[in-house]
C-alpha cells in the first residue's frame, strides 16, 4: 500500500511540475522581467562610457566606439576564432584553450551583420535576456516570484556582470547550464542532454553538468518509486560538446589535448591541489604592488572564499544537483597552481543567486548589503575595464 501510494504522490509532483511548465513556456517572455535586464543592460553600457570618456579624457564618436572600449582581454581572441578559425601557428595558436561555440555564433550573425564585434555584442545580449528568463523560471519550481525575480535582478548587479553583455562566454553558458537543469527539472531529458552538449562546447565547466544532472536523476528516481527510466542516459550526451572541442585540437595540432599545453604555457594553468592557488592569492597580497594586490590578491582571494561560503550554503539550502553544481565548479577554478578570474567564474553559480534573493527577501538588511556591495563593485570593476586594466 505503501508503495502504491509513493508511485502515486511521485506522479503527481511529476504532472505538478509538467502543469507548470507549460505555464512557464506560454509567459516565457516576461514584459517586467525584460524591462528589468535591458535597463540593467544599459546603465551598465552607458556608465562604461561615461567612465572611459572622464578617465582618458578621450571622445566617443560613434556607437561602434561604445562597444569597442569593451572590446578587451580575452574578448578580441573570440573575434579572431570567429574570423579565422583555429589555427596552429603564430600568436593565434595560443587561441585554442577558446572553446568554438561562442565564436561559432559570432561568425554565423556576422554572416548577417557584417561585423564580428557587433555580432559578438549581439550574441551576448540574446544570451544574457534568455540567462535571466530561464533563472527566473528554474527559480520559480521553488520559490516564491519575488525571491525568482531577485534571483536575476543579484545576477544582472553582480560585480563581475558586464561580462554578461560584451563580447564573452558568460551569458551563452549561463544561458544553456540553467536551460539543462530547467529541462532536467521538468524531465524533459533529451532536451538536458542537448543544451548540456551544447554548454560542453562553450567551456569546459560544461561538463560538469554530467554530475549535477545524474543527482537530478537521481532525486527523480527515489520519488518514483525507485523505478529505471532509459531517457536518464542523455545526461550522458554532455560529454560529445566536449568531444567536438577534442577533435578541433586533434584536427589542428595532430592531439586532443593540445589545448592543457597552451594553458599550462601561456597561462600558467594545470591541475593541482586547491590551496596551491589560494596560497598564491593570498601571497600576490603581500607581494605585489598595490593596485595588482587588490586585484589579483585581495579580489581573488575574497572571491574565492565567497564561493566557498555559498557552496557550504547551498549543501544546506538547496536541491543536491545545485550544490554538486557549486562544489564541481568551485574546485575547478581552485584546483590550479595560478588562481585568476574567480570572480567572473563566479557568474556561472547561478545557485548562488536564489540563495542570495532568499536572504535579500527575508530581511531587508540583507537586501541592502547585497544590493550596494554589488552596485559599488560592480561600478569599480567595469570602470577598470573599460579603461583596459585587468579586471577578471
Amino acid at each position: 500500500m505503501k508503495k502504491k501510494q509513493a508511485r502515486h504522490e511521485g506522479h503527481s509532483k511529476h504532472d505538478a511540475a509538467s502543469r507548470r511548465e507549460g505555464r512557464s513556456l506560454a509567459s516565457l517572455l516576461d514584459a517586467r522581467l525584460v524591462g528589468l535586464m535591458l535597463a540593467v543592460k544599459a546603465l551598465v553600457l552607458l556608465f562604461g562610457a561615461q567612465a572611459y570618456i572622464i578617465s582618458s579624457n578621450k571622445s566617443l564618436a560613434s556607437l561602434y566606439d561604445w562597444l569597442s572600449i569593451w572590446n578587451r582581454w580575452d574578448a578580441p581572441h573570440y573575434l579572431d576564432i570567429a574570423r579565422a578559425g583555429y589555427v596552429a601557428e603564430g600568436l593565434e595558436a595560443r587561441w585554442i584553450v577558446f572553446y568554438p561555440l561562442y565564436p561559432w555564433l559570432v561568425r554565423a550573425c556576422a554572416f548577417v551583420l557584417q561585423d564580428e564585434l557587433v555580432s559578438a555584442f549581439f550574441v551576448s545580449a540574446v544570451a544574457s535576456l534568455a540567462a535571466g528568463l530561464l533563472l527566473y523560471r528554474l527559480a520559480e519550481l521553488d520559490e516564491q516570484d519575488t525571491t525568482a525575480r531577485a534571483s536575476v535582478f543579484f545576477m544582472f548587479v553582480f560585480p563581475t556582470s558586464y561580462f554578461l553583455h560584451i563580447g564573452y562566454t558568460e551569458s551563452l553558458f549561463i544561458t544553456l547550464s540553467v536551460g539543462a537543469f530547467l529541462a532536467a527539472r521538468v524531465r524533459r531529458w533529451w532536451l538536458a542532454g542537448l543544451l548540456g552538449a551544447l554548454a560542453a562546447a562553450a567551456r569546459v565547466n560544461g561538463l560538469l553538468l554530467i554530475p549535477a544532472l545524474a543527482f537530478e536523476a537521481l532525486e527523480e528516481y527515489r520519488s518514483e518509486g525507485r523505478r529505471w527510466r532509459w531517457e536518464w542516459l542523455w545526461v550522458a550526451a554532455v560529454g560529445l560538446g566536449f568531444g567536438v572541442y577534442l577533435l578541433i585540437n586533434w584536427k589542428v595540432f595532430g592531439h586532443p589535448f593540445e589545448f592543457l599545453n597552451k594553458q599550462e604555457q601561456y597561462w600558467s594553468k594545470s591541475l593541482t591541489w586547491p590551496w596551491v592557488g589560494i596560497n598564491e592569492a593570498w601571497n600576490s597580497i603581500w607581494g605585489r604592488g598595490p593596485s595588482e594586490a587588490q586585484m589579483v590578491g585581495w579580489q581573488e582571494f575574497f572571491f574565492v572564499l565567497l564561493g566557498l561560503a555559498l557552496t557550504v550554503w547551498s549543501w544546506l539550502r538547496l536541491r543536491t544537483s545545485y550544490a554538486v553544481w557549486m562544489t564541481c565548479n568551485w574546485l575547478l577554478w581552485t584546483s590550479t597552481k595560478f588562481v585568476l578570474s574567480v570572480p567572473r567564474y563566479t557568474l556561472v553559480m547561478f545557485p548562488a543567486f536564489i540563495l542570495l534573493a532568499r536572504a535579500a527577501t527575508s530581511r531587508p538588511v540583507w537586501n541592502v548589503v547585497i544590493t550596494v556591495w554589488s552596485l559599488l563593485f560592480l561600478a569599480l570593476f567595469a570602470a577598470r575595464f573599460v579603461q583596459g586594466y585587468w579586471a577578471f
